[in-house]
């Protein structure tokens, strides 16, 4: 199919392309040549009402075909077993019909100008190539039709084959001479009657066509077929979108609809190939003009297949809704049609699709399947029925999900007509009445809404176990930095106390060391002795703040000289790594807050934004701004930026930078965690964010009314 589909494409652009640049000087060389034509204008306008309804119904009956006709059903559905190829169907299927259709206006122009009307115009694209000699272009347009007949009566065949097998021969025939045959045998009448039935199939066709090329075009049996394939459409495209149709009322519609297009279509070349007359259609039936087959109840200005198309389909939708409003349809057809309208609960839906009261043994529903499917495949199917319900292997007694499932396995082989009937013959089945089906059906909807409960309620445990996962992830990795921390500490304890320890050591057995040396050793003592003494300073800092034992000296001072003592105390630091701090508000401003506390901070702040700051190019900007019921200091740097798995930790307690612990701490991990608690005693509030294009933000929020709230 794809290879001929591909190769008449390919001739038909080619002939295409032959016709209109090369016969022809392009399109529109061709345009102005046939609008010279006394008939130009009928042939490419709307003249009247009725050419417009023609052409809607011929659009019409176009859609119904590609859904409905054998071939494109068994293609598009039957064929189709991964519902992604549609995504590729949506825009492939429309793009090749575009295609096809290019040029198809310029060679039927080309084939008018050519022939006129003496030549038939479904050969314009074999006959204009022979006309001008070219027999290697006509062998190619004749091999690109041929592939395509071959692919239309195969799979057309292969199609009709399987629903005649299906649904006529193996039901109504050799239905119990299978029952009683093993697999093997089965399965070879079942393809022997699938191949007489192609064979049959393509007999059937051939003597239509003897007997009526002569009367009707290739093209005028085509839109036969059509009209005949459109009575499946209103019970198709209803039923996927109403769930009252019923199975009685979409056969009586298909049946009537049949007649009419019959009546109205076939029935008058018939006659006027066995009479030689054409007195059926001028005069109706018995005379009637009202019942004349092409101008039924007046209706006079269609085309034949449009006329039939028309009253068909009419009748036809009409009786199909009249009849399953009027009529109550099987509980078992609600059930499947509820399957097709809410077709995204059609997992949960199809297994309780069939109500059904009786009795029935899992070991005669097992020897069905053997016979039509061997006992691997039924063993397995059943071994999988059983586990995706929980029932245990060796259950005896068969549900309604087992029937359901059981003739869907039969109906892939023998049809759902004979699966139904297989099924049915081993199974004791009591009448159910409308009450128990709606008992059921209720019964059904409680448990649904108990397992959606169930549901719900699992999801909730499901999301809470999930916090505690992060939770618990979040308490180790926190104990971890705790542990990293404490080793930290301890060598940091160790370090200036080994220093402290070798140098006293040293200038206690050398009684002739020099003086520079000497004080050099002391020198170094003094240094070790003061980070020491900073390290335990911050631990005991941090616990007095974390307990609050610390209170505040909240008294009113100017923002903008704190901030200048902070960046005084900093600056010889900044200096040695040539880093500008730029304060950016000159103004004053005055806010209770405890200084010393706020310094500590602001120092905090500017010694870790000069820690990640480039040396030379580094810059840290301080500004500070007026809000509502707050004032927002920030210092701005532009250094490397916090990270993303950072930003949530970095001011919790114990602490460090990932980029710190990859090298070497260069800090107790405290001082962010103490700023933090500072903060908070004034109310306020402490956050980071990274900047735009590099570096990081720090900010906090002092409260106005603060001692209010104190």
């Amino acid at each position: 199919m794809a290879f001929e589909s591909v190769l008449k494409l390919l001739f038909f652009l080619i002939i295409g392309v032959y016709v209109t640049f090369y016969l022809f000087d392009g399109t529109t060389d061709i345009y102005n040549q046939m609008s010279q034509l006394a008939d130009f204008k009928s042939l490419t306008t709307f003249n009247n009402v009725g050419d417009g309804f023609n052409w809607a119904f011929m659009i019409m009956l176009s859609f119904v075909a590609i859904f409905l006709l054998p071939r494109q059903f068994q293609v598009a559905v039957l064929e189709n077993n991964r519902e992604k190829y549609l995504k590729k169907a949506i825009w492939l299927f429309p793009l090749y019909l575009l295609l096809f259709n290019i040029f198809v206006i310029f060679i039927a122009w080309a084939g008018r100008l050519t022939f006129s009307d003496s030549v038939n115009a479904e050969y314009f694209t074999l006959l204009l190539p022979l006309h001008h000699e070219n027999t290697f272009l006509a062998l190619l347009v004749f091999l690109g039709g041929f592939s395509a007949v071959i692919s239309m009566v195969v799979v057309s065949t292969l199609a009709l084959s399987t629903m005649v097998s299906n649904n006529l021969i193996i039901p109504y025939g050799f239905l119990d001479a299978f029952s009683k045959n093993q697999t093997e045998r089965n399965e070879k009448y079942i393809k022997n009657i699938r191949r007489l039935s192609i064979f049959s199939i393509i007999i059937l066709a051939y003597f239509f066509y003897i007997a009526f090329s002569k009367a009707l075009s290739l093209y005028a049996i085509g839109l036969i077929s059509f009209v005949v394939i459109a009575q499946l459409a209103p019970s198709f495209f209803i039923g996927l979108f109403w769930n009252r149709g019923s199975s009685r009322a979409a056969i009586i519609g298909i049946i009537i609809g049949f007649c009419v297009s019959l009546y109205t279509l076939v029935l008058p070349f018939v006659m006027k190939t066995i009479t030689g007359t054409n007195d059926f259609v001028e005069f109706g039936l018995f005379h009637l003009e009202a019942l004349k087959p092409n101008a039924l109840f007046g209706i006079d200005f269609l085309s034949a297949p449009a006329h039939a198309f028309f009253w068909s389909i009419t009748i036809n939708t009409l009786l199909y809704l009249v009849f399953s409003l009027t009529q109550k349809g099987h509980y078992r057809e609600r059930n499947y049609a509820e399957m097709f309208v809410d077709s995204r609960n059609y997992s949960s839906l199809q297994d309780s699709a069939l109500v059904w009261k009786g009795e029935a043994y899992v070991a005669d529903i097992k020897k069905v399947l053997i016979r039509f499917l061997g006992e691997t495949r039924a063993n397995r199917a059943l071994s999988i029925f059983f586990t995706k319900y929980n029932l245990p292997q060796d259950t005896q007694m068969a549900d309604a999900r087992l029937i359901n499932f059981s003739e869907k396995l039969l109906t892939g082989s023998i049809g759902s007509s004979s699966a139904k009937i297989l099924i049915a013959s081993v199974v004791k089945e009591e009448q159910i009445s409308l009450v128990e089906v709606l008992k059921i059906l209720e019964e059904s909807k409680e448990t649904i809404a108990s397992n959606r409960l169930l549901q719900e309620k699992s999801q909730e445990l499901e999301q809470l176990t999930s916090k505690l996962k992060d939770v618990n992830l979040a308490l180790i990795s926190k104990d971890k930095q705790k542990d990293e921390f404490l080793d930290t500490v301890a060598h940091e304890l160790k370090t200036p106390i080994t220093g402290i320890r070798a140098a006293t050591e040293l200038i206690l057995e050398d009684d002739d060391m020099p003086q520079n040396i000497k004080i050099q050793f002391l020198s170094n003592i003094l240094q070790d002795s003061d980070r020491l003494s900073r390290l335990i300073h911050n631990i005991l800092d941090f616990e007095k703040l974390e307990t609050g034992r610390d209170e505040l000296d909240l008294k009113p001072h100017d923002i903008q000289q704190t901030i200048v003592k902070a960046i005084a105390s900093i600056q010889h630091i900044a200096n040695k790594k040539a880093i500008r701090i730029t304060n950016k508000n000159p103004h004053k401003f005055s806010v209770n807050y405890d200084e010393d506390r706020i310094l500590q901070v602001l120092t905090n702040l500017l010694s870790n934004a000069i820690k990640f700051c480039p040396p030379d190019t580094g810059q840290i900007t301080v500004d500070y701004r007026l809000g509502n019921s707050a004032i927002e200091v920030l210092v701005i740097d532009n250094g490397r930026g916090v990270s993303a798995v950072d930003l949530n930790f970095i001011f919790d307690k114990f602490y460090q930078t990932s980029e710190q612990n990859t090298i070497k701490p260069q800090g107790s991990g405290l001082g962010l965690a103490i700023s933090q608690q500072i903060i908070k005693k004034h109310h306020g509030k402490i956050w980071v964010k990274n900047n735009q294009k590099s570096g990081a933000t720090f900010g906090f929020k002092l409260p106005f009314n603060y001692l209010e709230h104190a």
